[in-house]
């Protein structure tokens, strides 16, 4: 999807009068609830112009330009794609264009620029656009067969090439070519070699109509992959501050070999962001260069399915896969670098009931466990993704509990999500549904009229509802469905009967009833282990919690609304009775509050194509009915 389309001579007389960039700021507010800033207006405005009277100059004045065209499955825009006919072959061609009005730039180190005024570096802005095109071709099927038909340029209009010499010594693709304001002949020409000055207006249309209905491959699941990233090869294509955190982890891993200088790198994202993603790329790269690499996390669920998945029949990348808790008598620096995912789960000690005493006597805080046993520690984190009291990860403290043993601190910031579709809208949707936005709930139809948004949004009337639609989706669409729900019920111990172990119906709404996920380390037949409920295929017959589903995604979420968490005229209330987590009800009114949102947020936060919700609570229900229609 492009916020506008047009021919290149169209656009130009509009650019000129001074109405394009009003007419796209205009079209973002209608399709991207007003997020875009002043800053990106104004860059339009000088920027269009300028390549547009390029493409006019070049003879491509029949050119088709989507411009702030939406990579699929994701939150990310490319500034223009020209769409026409190759001067040789005939055949349809693309070009992507990242425009940067960059007079001065320095890299940093590779892949990293540094600009003034930027609170973190960015992506080289060739590395920004040939990652767009290897996306682009990586999913979509029809641009896989012929990758040839795409192409990138990154074009800094305003810079001379003495302003932005450091960043000319990166090697050209045809994914990826920079051109400055000295390189302007050279950018005519190379468009010219791309696309044909000659081609037929109808071609350059036909070729734009086949790039906006080519059909996309699934959005690949995290575990699937997960296995051939650590074995074999990259599989993930990292974007913008995707590959800037990637890159500041390998930057300071190289640090470290070279100066002995520890730095912690902390990645801060929220649902579908990318931090799992990176930190899975992280640990393939690092292992397969052959460095002492863990990758670890505070959830049982989430590790224990990696090792399963990834290191399936492999005690070797089995071993890689770790828990928070199992560096409290580890060795200083025995790793080169400890990658914690789900970082926000970080608890206050790692000693439990089971840890000897002489262990228990001399335990520190667990981050700094996690900070001390690596020369470089990575944590990736969402500080709205607490739900259990005593989880304590956040950039505060672990900021601090690093400078305290001496260590650099690097923060890398991910924006936009590329779970739930790479939907913005339902990320919006959500914050303000719960009340983490400072802007009032609202209707989904409103958020998301006008949008081409894929994702979907619906509510049952009921439990049973609520199943029948994750199975239609599944049935009509693929892909996998779950259903999970607050801890509001009971959650029994599995019954012995005659054909072995059975699971108790818990959860009981109405006439409908259906059993917990199974617990840990009680086998069920026919039911996965709890761990596996999320990534295993009979685990659509049991209700999943928050336990079970956080770090997980699957492509249709359900959600039950329990009466832990009830709307009342205007607002949220968290009722403490009505849970049955005795771990969360021990926090007080305040923290329990929170921690139950934050519950619900990722519950909502899973599915990758859809959602359905349904509340216990009658009032509940209305205003869910009336958010989710």
């Amino acid at each position: 999807m492009a916020l506008i389309r047009g021919k290149v001579s169209d656009l130009l007389v509009e650019a000129q009068a001074g109405q394009l960039h009003q007419r796209l700021h205009e079209q973002a507010r209608f399709q991207l609830e007003h997020r875009v800033g002043h800053g990106e207006v104004t860059s339009w405005a000088r920027s269009l112009p300028i390549l547009l009277n390029d493409l006019a100059d070049a003879d491509l004045g029949h050119v088709e330009v989507l411009l702030e065209h939406k990579l699929p499955h994701s939150p990310k825009r490319v500034d223009a794609v020209l769409c026409g006919s190759h001067p040789r072959t005939g055949e349809a061609t693309y070009v992507l264009v990242e425009l940067k009005q960059w007079s001065r730039a320095e890299l940093e180190t590779a892949e990293l620029v540094h600009l003034v005024g930027y609170g973190q570096p960015v992506l080289h802005p060739v590395e920004q656009v040939r990652r767009y095109c290897e996306y682009l071709v990586d999913e979509t099927p029809a641009l896989a067969d012929r990758p040839n038909a795409v192409h990138g340029v990154a074009y800094l209009h305003n810079a001379r090439n003495s302003g932005i010499a450091t960043l000319l010594q990166y090697e050209p693709t045809p994914f990826g070519r920079l051109f400055t304001l000295d390189d302007r002949a050279a950018f005519v020409e190379h468009l010219r070699g791309l696309l044909d000055p000659d081609g037929e207006r109808d071609a350059a249309r036909d070729a734009a109509e086949m790039f906006l209905n080519f059909r996309h491959a699934p959005a690949k699941p995290l575990l699937d992959l997960a296995a051939k990233e650590i074995r074999e090869r990259e599989q993930f294509v990292l974007l913008d501050e995707q590959q800037v955190a990637y890159r500041t982890v390998l930057n300071a891993v190289e640090r470290a070999r070279r100066a002995n200088t520890r730095t912690v790198v902390i990645v801060l994202g929220g649902p579908g962001s990318g931090k799992s993603v990176i930190a899975l790329s992280l640990l393939g790269d690092l292992a397969r260069r052959g460095l002492k690499v863990h990758h670890a996390t505070g959830s049982g669920s989430f590790t224990r399915t990696l090792r399963k998945i990834a290191g399936s029949r492999n005690s070797r990348v089995q071993a890689l896969f770790k828990f928070f808790h199992n560096y409290i008598d580890a060795e200083p620096r025995a790793l080169d670098v400890i990658v914690c995912d789900e970082a926000h789960r970080i608890r206050e000690q790692s000693v439990n009931r089971y840890t000897k005493r002489e262990l228990r006597e001399r335990a520190r805080p667990q981050v700094d466990e996690l900070i001390e046993v690596a020369w470089t520690p990575v944590f990736l984190l969402d500080e709205h993704q607490t739900v259990r009291p005593g989880e304590l990860g956040s950039e505060e403290e672990i900021a601090a509990a690093a400078r305290a043993v001496g260590c650099e601190v690097e923060v890398v910031h991910l924006s936009g999500q590329f779970r739930c579709g790479g939907s913005a809208a339902y990320d919006e949707w959500v914050a303000r549904l719960l009340g983490i936005a400072e802007q009032p709930p609202v209707s989904w139809s409103e958020i998301a009229a006008g949008l081409d948004d894929d994702f979907r949004v619906n509510s049952a009337v009921n439990p049973a509802a609520l199943e029948s639609w994750l199975l239609h989706q599944r049935a009509e669409r693929s892909g996998t469905a779950r259903l999970a729900a607050g801890y509001c019920w009971p959650w029994s111990d599995p019954v012995r009967t005659g054909d072995g172990r059975q699971l108790v119906l818990d959860v009981r709404i109405g006439d409908w009833a259906r059993p917990w996920n199974a617990k840990p380390q009680q086998r069920v037949p026919d039911a996965p282990e709890s761990h596996y409920w999320a990534s295993d295929e009979r685990g659509f017959g049991q209700v999943g919690c928050v336990y079970t589903a956080q770090g997980f995604e699957y492509d249709w979420a359900g959600v039950i609304f329990g009466p832990d968490f009830v709307w009342r005229t205007d607002r949220w209330v968290a009722v403490k009775s009505e849970s049955r987590d005795p771990q969360v009800k021990r926090a007080d009114d305040r923290q329990f509050a929170a921690l139950i949102r934050n519950t619900y947020k990722v519950l909502l936060t899973r599915g990758m194509q859809g959602v359905c919700v349904y509340s216990t609570d009658p009032e509940t229900q209305e205003f869910l009915e009336s958010m989710a229609r």
